[in-house]
């Protein structure tokens, strides 16, 4: 099944769009529902990260980067003194 939705946009916004929609050999309607589908899979992936951010253990993580045996880190890769560490 296939909705339509009038969609308004600026001219300029068109003009891109037909221009890029002729680069890749498709029609603006499926160029432009292509755009639509990976914005929102971008919206929906960083929901999710930002969600299990919000379930995270900041001490729990750094207790894991603390125990991990390894070389130093380079130059400037360190962690600055006056970062406040929970």
């Amino acid at each position: 099944m296939m909705g339509q939705y009038p969609l308004r946009v600026p001219d300029y916004i068109l003009e891109q769009a037909r221009s890029a929609a002729e680069e890749e050999k498709v029609s603006v309607n499926q160029f432009l529902g292509t755009l639509i589908a990976e914005g929102l899979g971008h919206r929906r992936a960083v929901r999710t990260l930002m969600e299990r951010v919000r379930r995270g253990d900041p001490d729990k993580a750094l207790a894991i980067f603390e125990n991990i045996q390894g070389d130093d880190p380079l130059p400037g890769d360190d962690m600055p003194e006056d970062v406040h560490r929970p």
